[in-house]
């Protein structure tokens, strides 16, 4: 068994990022309420994680931890603490609301057929490209085109999209550089600069609410409150980073698997029926989001461990994910897993607004790519993201073949 007694984020072992599930595993059996430092606890266990994500004791708010981190006044300090998913109601409530009625079954089921013409237009594309990387020429384009879509942003205006999300959801690393978070000031400056002109534009000439979200959000909720500008251009960053980072790996971690797990990519193949159940299984094998966190606002027992109140908790998606106790053979990949109550998209009020779009999007890509290239293989070994926050690769060059 491996000594996690000193376990921390902030500096894991070598060879955590490549593969963190022997750590994962020892924590969950030595440590499953780890004390990483004075009031900051590491949860491993499916049953705690699925707990505090429930817990009416718990806030999101990131006030008094992103302070230190990011330092007051910054520009990404401001976003982290103004976006939906770091917020408690009333903002969280008043967002959520705007964003949910925007991505209900009805617009989802409008989203699809340009969904299948974009996936389709990238293969077209990566068929003629003589060094396909799966992730720069197709997992990484899918989101971006879907929520540039989404806030009916001009074509011509997405090209930075990519690398200022990159570069702000990096300053959510456990310990982050002065250089990232440089990066990521000067990456919230420059999207908030393109979103005013993009929001006055809008406000000049809104759109329909059904199907543009910028507009839904400027107009607000029919004789309700309306959005702050602050709140309005920091949820519309939100709703980019959100719906880019994690559909992005999902795919990209996705298509890996399979070629990786040739039995289970030549069943899906064979079988596209299975696609529903297979997206639920790459969410939970390899989760695009490891780590969240909660503030916790009450004492709490976890684990028979007693935690005080204003703890810092971190979740580990991607540890509860494998949990033998919550999944028959969790390190087994199972496209057909059913039941599959994996944590991936969190759950509860907080439960990731856009889970039905990623959905959507990875059945979609994962379908056409097997369709189209049944003899995928990977070209050379693949380039893994080296954050701990957010599991992905790079860089995922390919060989097609049909």
């Amino acid at each position: 068994m491996l000594d996690v007694s000193s376990f921390r984020l902030t500096d894991p072992p070598p060879g955590f990022i490549d593969d963190p599930y022997p750590v994962y595993a020892a924590l969950r059996s030595a440590s499953p309420v780890h004390e990483m430092a004075p009031g900051s606890y590491l949860l491993t266990r499916h049953t705690d994680v699925s707990a505090v994500y429930r817990s009416a004791d718990v806030s999101s708010d990131k006030v008094r931890e992103f302070g230190p981190r990011m330092g007051p006044g910054s520009p990404i300090f401001e976003h982290h603490t103004s976006s939906l998913v770091f917020n408690d109601p009333p903002l969280h409530t008043r967002v959520r609301r705007l964003l949910m009625g925007a991505l209900n079954q009805r617009a989802i089921a409008r989203m699809e057929a340009g969904v299948v013409a974009l996936v389709q237009g990238l293969l077209d594309r990566l068929a003629t490209l003589p060094a396909p990387d799966l992730i720069e020429d197709f997992a990484a384009r899918i989101p971006v085109e879907v929520i540039g879509n989404l806030l009916d942003m001009p074509h011509a205006q997405r090209g930075p999209l990519r690398d200022w999300s990159l570069a702000i959801l990096s300053a959510l690393e456990p310990a982050p550089s002065p250089a990232v978070l440089a990066r990521a000031n000067a990456a919230t400056t420059d999207f908030l600069a393109a979103l005013r002109v993009l929001v006055a534009q809008r406000r000049a000439e809104p759109g329909d609410p059904e199907v543009d979200v910028l507009t839904r959000l400027i107009q607000g909720e029919v004789n309700g409150e309306k959005l702050s500008e602050t709140e309005l251009l920091h949820n519309c960053i939100f709703l980019l980073n959100a719906g880019h980072e994690t559909t992005a790996n999902l795919i990209g971690n996705g298509a890996h698997a399979l070629m990786t797990h040739r039995d289970q990519l030549e069943r899906l193949a064979a079988d596209p029926g299975l696609l529903p159940t297979a997206v639920e299984e790459l969410l939970r094998f390899e989760s695009p989001l490891q780590l969240n966190n909660r503030l916790s606002t009450a004492p709490m027992v976890l684990a028979g461990q007693e935690i005080p109140v204003g703890s810092f908790l971190t979740l580990a998606i991607g540890a509860a994910n494998r949990d033998p106790e919550a999944f028959d053979q969790p390190d087994r990949l199972d496209l057909a897993r059913k039941p599959n109550h994996h944590v991936a998209f969190g759950h509860g009020g907080h439960a990731c607004a856009g889970m039905n779009v990623a959905r959507l999007e990875a059945r979609i890509a994962f379908g056409a790519l097997l369709a189209r290239f049944p003899g995928i293989r990977l070209a050379s070994p693949p380039q893994r993201d080296r954050r701990v926050r957010f599991r992905g690769f790079s860089a995922l060059p390919v060989v097609l073949a049909g």
